[in-house]
């Protein structure tokens, strides 16, 4: 099930169509149905020449039951020069009775959040649902993380495939560069690149999407198929290592870091070291996302 059929959710919902899915049946849920059943007839068209053929239909929250995994694109959207945080007070409003909705028509699979500001909107889901923390996954930093190791890629004339590098932490303005374990084929990207070279790839994954939503308003196509390699991860029990936003539990709040995800969610956190400065960048950016979570709390 995908909620909320505007930019994002139809372009997860297209990424899905056009590869060879694990998905069998996908619902889209609305506040404005004929939207939702707009987006269904369309992609519906598709599937005769599509990879993968999947029953595509409009619902609603009493579909959920019978759900593997719920993917959350419902909310206002990020205006130009305006922060994810700034998005907090609005879209909060807007998921307490959508997650109570979902969850009163006995749903018990995965939620996987991507609505801005995601980690703390991921941590409200868990808070409302009332499910384990392994069953609530935010779409975290993996889209940062494919813009950081193609900008890498673009700079060493390399496949983005072969160089395996993260951007963790709050996915907006504190998250950085895991540039301690960065590599290529084992060997450190520091021995590639210089400081200078590296510093200006990191600000460029970071902001990216600040330029884009100057430039055409929203930004979907990217974190659309990002979406749906997590959910093939998930259905596939893949048990991919991704840096989806999961739960911390020494800081209590959900942030990316790379994590094992498959059937059950986010099985397992990475027990990486951190270098000293990496380190002090990541709690910075846990202070702000508790800080974050503080207000809407209050």
């Amino acid at each position: 099930m995908i909620v909320g059929t505007g930019n994002v959710g139809a372009s997860v919902a297209f990424s899905l169509i056009n590869q060879r899915t694990a998905v069998n049946e996908l619902v889209l849920v609305d506040i404005d149905t004929n939207d939702a059943e707009g987006e269904a007839m369309d992609l519906r068209d598709a599937l005769a020449v599509a990879p993968s053929f999947l029953k595509i239909k409009a619902g609603s929250y009493k579909d959920a039951k019978s759900c593997d995994i719920i993917v959350i694109t419902a909310g206002t959207n990020q205006k130009p020069g305006e922060t994810r945080l700034n998005l907090l007070k609005k879209n909060s409003a807007i998921f307490r009775p959508m997650i109570k909705g979902i969850m009163r028509n006995g749903f018990h699979g995965i939620f996987l959040v991507v609505t801005n500001p995601m980690d703390v909107l991921t941590f409200l889901t868990w808070k409302y649902s009332g499910l384990p923390s392994d069953h609530i996954l935010g779409s975290g930093t993996v889209l940062d993380s494919a813009r950081l190791r193609l900008r890498l890629s673009e700079k060493l004339n390399l496949n983005p495939k072969s160089i395996h590098a993260f951007q963790i932490a709050e996915h907006g303005d504190s998250e950085f560069a895991l540039w301690s374990s960065a590599n290529v084929s084992g060997a450190p990207i520091s021995s590639f690149l210089s400081k200078p070279a590296l510093a200006e790839i990191e600000d460029y994954a970071r902001n990216e999407a600040y330029e884009i939503i100057n430039k055409k308003g929203a930004t979907y196509y990217g974190i659309g198929v990002c979406v749906a390699h997590i959910i093939q991860a998930v259905l596939n029990d893949e048990r991919r290592i991704l840096s989806v936003s999961s739960y911390d539990d020494c800081a209590g709040v959900f942030a990316g870091f790379p994590t094992v995800v498959g059937r059950r969610g986010a099985i397992k956190r990475l027990d990486l070291e951190l270098s000293e400065e990496e380190g002090i960048k990541y709690q910075k950016s846990i202070n702000a996302l508790k800080s974050a979570i503080k207000s809407v709390r209050s």
